[in-house]
């Protein structure tokens, strides 16, 4: 049985943006170079698979080049003291390889495919190095495609996060804007009576709720900063 206190870090895309990693919402990132009905819905697969494929094989390659940054690192480090829980938005592997063992990706993982067909969810598959083919197909022949949840799609791991949260000692929020929904929502699900921190460098711009208290820096400086504050 585990008795260490629960810490549950629900982390955004500005966990990874210290590593490198481009973000959609940011200046310069994704969604100035696309469009996000031609990449990221279910629409844009069934229009052009080969433009999607593409474009994640992209940013797959990039994420295999990036390392974890000290944040990352941090985050694994506190499973010496806290039954660490990390949900993240981010669809990279940055968490697991800095040495978190326990992670959730609400929007997928950008390392695996699934099926394109109604058996999608049924199982995932690790894709070797950066690309992923045209003729690589799921055991039931539908043609394999990134294990990302689109806009338009329902977030599988949604119910699992809920259950995650809801008895959880400490909650950190990292590097999320909290304006995608429904991921959003899910901070509301953590104890009235756990501890709640937040970093960002604008904190005082983001939908917190009461109770929150609130680092305002980047998130490698910010999570020092919680460290301090927790011991």
């Amino acid at each position: 049985m585990n008795t260490k206190p629960k810490l549950v870090v629900f982390s955004g895309a500005g966990m990874s943006a210290e590593s490198g990693i481009s973000t959609f919402r940011d200046s310069g990132g994704l969604w100035e170079q696309y469009r996000i009905e031609e990449v990221a819905t279910p629409e844009a697969w069934s229009r052009n698979p080969d433009l999607v494929t593409d474009f994640y094989n992209q940013r797959r390659k990039a994420i295999i080049e990036a390392q974890p940054n000290s944040g990352h690192i941090a985050i694994a480090e506190l499973e010496k003291h806290f039954d660490v829980q990390v949900i993240t938005q981010n669809i990279d592997d940055l968490h697991e390889r800095a040495g978190s063992t326990s992670v959730l990706h609400l929007h997928g993982n950008i390392r695996l495919a699934k099926s394109s067909g109604p058996d999608q969810e049924e199982a995932y598959f690790n894709i070797e190095g950066w690309e992923l083919q045209e003729n690589d197909l799921s055991p039931s022949g539908y043609r394999l495609r990134p294990h990302v949840v689109w806009f338009g799609e329902a977030v599988p791991a949604y119910d699992t996060a809920v259950d995650i949260l809801s008895d959880c000692s400490v909650l950190l929020v990292v590097g999320t804007s909290l304006q995608v929904y429904p991921a959003a929502g899910l901070i509301h699900y953590a104890p009235l009576e756990s501890q709640k921190f937040i970093i960002d460098p604008n904190t005082e711009e983001l939908p917190v709720p009461k109770g929150f208290n609130k680092i305002n820096s980047q998130v490698g400086e910010g999570i020092s900063q919680f460290i301090e504050m927790i011991f």
